[in-house]
C-alpha cells in the first residue's frame, strides 16, 4: 500500500525536526543551553523590555503553562532570566532577560544561525524563499 501525499510530507516534516533538534542542540550546548531554551531567551531578547508574561512566552514558544514554567525555574536559578512582579496585575509575573541571558542569547544566536544555514545549504535562495512562503501559509 502506498502512502498518501500529506501522510509523507508530515513524515518528512517531523524528520526536519529531528534533524534540526539534533544539529542545532548541538551547537547550542556549547553555550550551556538547549534549543528550547534558546528558544526563550530569543523570544525575551527581541520582546519590548525585553521582558514578557509567562503565557505569553509559552504560547510563543509552542509551550503549555506548566511546561513553560518547568523550563523557566532551572534558567533563573542560573541567572539567564529573572521574575518580576507586574506592576498592573499581582496574580501576574512577568519573566525578564538577564545580562546574563542577553549576553548567552547573543553569543548562542551566532550558532544558531551558521547551523540553520546549514541545514538549508542544498537549497539556492529562490528554494529558501518557496519552502518559507509555503511554511508561513501552512503556521497561519
Amino acid at each position: 500500500m502506498s502512502e498518501n501525499v500529506e501522510a509523507g510530507l508530515v513524515i518528512s516534516i517531523l524528520n526536519m525536526q529531528s534533524k534540526i533538534q539534533k544539529r542545532v542542540g548541538a551547537a547550542l550546548s556549547v553555550h550551556g543551553i538547549g534549543l528550547s531554551e534558546y528558544l526563550v531567551l530569543n523570544q525575551l531578547y527581541i520582546a519590548a523590555n525585553q521582558k514578557m508574561r509567562r503565557s505569553d512566552l509559552a504560547e510563543k514558544v509552542g509551550l503549555s503553562p506548566s511546561g513553560v514554567t518547568r523550563l523557566l525555574n532551572p534558567m533563573q536559578k542560573i541567572g539567564l532570566i529573572e521574575k518580576e512582579d507586574n506592576p498592573r496585575d499581582a496574580r501576574v509575573s512577568l519573566v525578564v532577560l538577564s545580562k546574563a541571558g542577553k549576553r548567552i542569547t547573543e553569543e548562542a544566536k551566532v550558532s544558531f544561525e551558521y547551523d540553520s544555514s546549514a541545514l538549508f545549504e542544498s537549497l539556492d535562495k529562490e528554494g529558501l524563499s518557496t519552502l518559507s512562503e509555503l511554511l508561513k501559509v501552512l503556521t497561519r
